[in-house]
């Protein structure tokens, strides 16, 4: 499917339009400046997914699931689809992650709320060799069976939580975002795999303007 926007060249985030470039709640951010507050994570009850759906388009991969919610602030939020991106989207007093993936959820109401988890150099990932040998062409489909939810998550699910968007066009400002701190791990192969295929998939760091990020106590 053909794209209106681009990571690079007139399409890029630079020349995103609309809320991209009016809005004041954007994400990412460079996650500085913490606040500590005590409760503030969301209880998340992801499962096994029989069945993950991949689609492809010019810039990205999306698995699809429906396998998992989690509950924040009380209202319910159910996945519904995960994707990856490199550099990390999210940086740590300035500092990126070689890979970063996002699980999206939806409420009723049409909010969303994100769970960002990064990846550092280390080991080979089970979990992402399964999704990685999966992903289709352009256009096309790609499945993955007995996906095991729980291992993208890592043994701390300690983090940070802010407002903010979408990171990629219209970059709408109905996101409850969640960022662990721990990072899985997964190998240079694997990080260059995806780099290899899609190249650079971050969009630069916003504003704070003057967003509390909260960070788990």
């Amino acid at each position: 499917m053909a794209q209106d926007y681009s990571y690079a060249g007139s399409d890029g985030p630079d020349n995103w339009g609309g809320v991209c470039a009016a809005g004041i709640q954007q994400s990412p951010i460079d996650i500085t400046g913490t606040t500590e507050a005590e409760a503030i994570m969301p209880a998340i009850a992801w499962q096994t997914a029989d069945a993950v759906e991949l689609t492809r388009n010019s810039l990205n991969f999306t698995a699809h699931t429906d396998a998992g919610a989690l509950i924040l602030n009380g209202t319910r939020y159910d996945l519904i689809q995960f994707h990856f991106h490199s550099l990390s989207e999210h940086t740590v007093e300035g500092e990126a992650y070689p890979l970063e993936v996002h699980f999206v959820h939806a409420s009723e109401d049409g909010n969303l709320a994100v769970v960002g988890v990064f990846y550092e150099e280390g080991e080979e990932n089970a979990e992402l060799a399964a999704l990685w040998n999966a992903i289709p062409a352009a256009g096309e489909t790609g499945n993955v069976e007995g996906l095991e939810l729980t291992n993208f998550l890592p043994s701390s699910l300690d983090g940070y939580r802010y407002s903010g968007s979408l990171t990629t066009p219209p970059c709408a400002e109905i996101v409850a975002w969640t960022v662990l701190s721990e990072p899985l791990e997964a190998s240079e192969a694997q990080i260059e795999a995806y780099q290899g295929l899609f190249g650079d998939t971050a969009r630069p760091v916003q504003p704070h303007n003057r967003r509390f990020v909260l960070e788990n106590d």
